[in-house]
Formats: C-alpha cells, sequence, structure tokens
C-alpha cells in the first residue's frame, strides 16, 4: 500500500504494513536475527537452550502415550536456529524421531529461505497456513512468535474509549491520534469483556485466530501448545508497543519497515481469553524456572566439564543471559496449554 498524506491507520493497521507489506515490510526484506540484524532471539544465544526444548519434547510425547505419528509445528522459525537443534538432539531418539513430522509456519519467503539453508532436512515442511496440519496429536512451539502480531490499541479517557490511531503527514513525521470507539459493541463481537477494570488495552485479533485454530486441534486430536515470549502476569493490561532496531530500543513511529516492532504479551489475558474457547489446562512460569527445572546448568555442567577455561566461561555467560533476572530470566515467560484432563507440568 502507498502511505499518502493525511492517512489514517489504526495501531494493528500500522504494525501490519511496517512488518509484513510485501514490498517494504520488515520480515519480509530482512533477517533481522543474530549480531548483524537487530536482536538475538534464545535459540541464537545458546544451542543448550533449543537442547532443554528437545528434551520437553520428547518427555511431552511420552506422556501423550509415544504416538506412532504426531506433528510438531514451530510458528515463526526466525532463521531456523531452534529446528536445527531440535533434530540433531531427535536423532538420539530413534524411535521418537521416526514418528515426528515436524513443520514450519512461516509467513516471510525470505525468512523461509533462511531457515531451509540453516536446517538442511528434506522432511521439514513449510505451511501455508494451519488448516493443512492433520488430524494427528499436535505440539506446538512459539518461540517469540505471538509478540511481532499486530495489536489494537484503546485507551480510556473521562469515561468513554478511544481506538489509537496514526496519521501520516508530509510535513512531519507520523503522530497518534485517538478516535472515539465502541467498545461494548466490539465487546459483543469478540464475545469477551476486555474492558473490566482496564484504562488501557492492547488487543491482538490475528493472536486469538491463532488461539481458535489451535485449541481446536488440541481439542480433537490431542497435544498443545508452548509459549515462550516476553510478558506479564498483571490483571492491568499496560502500553508495551515498542521497537528495536540495531539492539536498541527504538520510536515506534521511526523507520517504518525498517525496525522491528512488538509488545508484551499479558499473560494473565491469554488464559482467560481462551476459555472461551473451552475447557483447557494453562500453566505459567519464568523462563528461568522452566530452563533450570529442565537441567540447562546439570547440561551445562556436563559438556563444559573438560573444556578450556575461555569455552566454559562462554558456555555459562550465554546461559546466564537466558536465566539471570536482569535478563531474560524473568522477562520471559512460559505458558503450556492442553486439554484439560492433561496433567503434563515438566519445567513448570
Amino acid at each position: 500500500m502507498k502511505i499518502k498524506n493525511n492517512n489514517l491507520l489504526s495501531v494493528d493497521k500500522y504494525i501490519e504494513e511496517a512488518l509484513y507489506n510485501k514490498e517494504f515490510g520488515y520480515y519480509m526484506n530482512k533477517n533481522p536475527f543474530g549480531k548483524n540484524g537487530d536482536f538475538i532471539t534464545a535459540p541464537n544465544i545458546s544451542i543448550l537452550f533449543s537442547e532443554m526444548i528437545a528434551i520437553w519434547i520428547v518427555s511431552f510425547w511420552e506422556h501423550l502415550k509415544c504416538p506412532k505419528k504426531f506433528n510438531l509445528i514451530e510458528l515463526g522459525a526466525g532463521n531456523g536456529e531452534m529446528i536445527k537443534i531440535l533434530i540433531k538432539t531427535f536423532n538420539q531418539f530413534p524411535k521418537f524421531k521416526s514418528a515426528c513430522k515436524v513443520s514450519i509456519l512461516e509467513k516471510s519467503n525470505l525468512l523461509k529461505k533462511i531457515q531451509n539453508k540453516n536446517i538442511k532436512d528434506k522432511n521439514v515442511k513449510w505451511l501455508k497456513n494451519l488448516n493443512e496440519i492433520n488430524n494427528l496429536p499436535s505440539i506446538f512451539i512459539a518461540n517469540e512468535f505471538f509478540d511481532a502480531l499486530p495489536i489494537k490499541q484503546f485507551i480510556k479517557k473521562k469515561g468513554k474509549w478511544y481506538e489509537r490511531y496514526i496519521k501520516f503527514t508530509k510535513l512531519k513525521k507520523p503522530e497518534y491520534v485517538d478516535l472515539l470507539f465502541n467498545m461494548k459493541q466490539f465487546e459483543k463481537q469478540i464475545k469477551f469483556n476486555i474492558s473490566h477494570k482496564q484504562k488501557f488495552i492492547e488487543y491482538s485479533q490475528s493472536m486469538i485466530n491463532y488461539f481458535e485454530t489451535i485449541t481446536k486441534k488440541i481439542k480433537f486430536s490431542d497435544g498443545g501448545i508452548l509459549i515462550i515470549d516476553y510478558g506479564y502476569l498483571n490483571k492491568k493490561i499496560k502500553n508495551t508497543l515498542q521497537a528495536v532496531s540495531n539492539h536498541k530500543y527504538t520510536d515506534v513511529l521511526d523507520s517504518f519497515g525498517k525496525s522491528d516492532i512488538t509488545y508484551n504479551l499479558n499473560f494473565y489475558m491469554i488464559k482467560q481469553m481462551i476459555k472461551k474457547f473451552g475447557s483447557f489446562n494453562s500453566i505459567t512460569t519464568t523462563q528461568k524456572n522452566f530452563l533450570t527445572k529442565l537441567g540447562i546448568l546439570q547440561r551445562a555442567e556436563i559438556i563444559s566439564k573438560n573444556m578450556p577455561f575461555t569455552k566454559k566461561a562462554d558456555i555459562y555467560f550465554r546461559i546466564k543471559r537466558l536465566i539471570n533476572k536482569s535478563a531474560m530470566g524473568n522477562l520471559f515467560k512460559v505458558m503450556l496449554i492442553t486439554n484439560k484432563n492433561n496433567k503434563f507440568q515438566l519445567g513448570f
């Protein structure tokens, strides 16, 4: 789309265009991962992160009574680093490996090419949408996936609700504009009282659509979804919209299409929203608790036992980034959603 003078875009439309426009969208034209990109995700910090996820997946499969065939789907695979390590780890479990059908849901053709080159496995399938998934039990992995989906923003002022828009002008950079909004009608539409005791709302319809599809798969075919993302547990929704460029935070309204736009997930709200799709278990913990309970420190001790000091120090430095409270340890949360009768709790 072409941005014209005095164009008004709702925040979700702005994010959609900035990130996923086929011509100039951030994810459609750039590899943002790694030192030469704009940010680094956990799989690129340490292979131990992906190894822990692999062990968790194998254990979950065993809890599902070792189905002879099942689906493993990663939502948004980044540069493919996690799937690559998962497959390498799965080679140590032949029975599991023969049962596992690996798929990736990826919107960016550029990232698909990067993933394909990195993974180098002919058995991995790329999905156009989740409706392509068959009726086998399915395990979904979403590491920093939902935070990149478009969100709407609403603000309450003097007892009235407004939706936030972004206005474009030729002379100045884009600016925020708040327009009156019928919240009651919106809540009837989404069948959820999202404004209760709130003054600010961040809402992603795309995320809800994904959850509706995924929970249907889980309900009828068994399995679950593991979500790893930065977010918070408060009942009160906050304004968390932010942009990142060259490993630094930047203004959301600057560099349209040239920086990543993201937000923090409200895990309490996710838990409430999935209730409208049926009876599901949902448990949440911090990334620190999850990785330490899975044994990441013990694994580091084993592989670094005979290493020189510098290599050993590097391993523990990387783990510190993943589990330290002042780094990713507490900021990142881990949520598991399963059927109501599924009591799997490894890592939680």
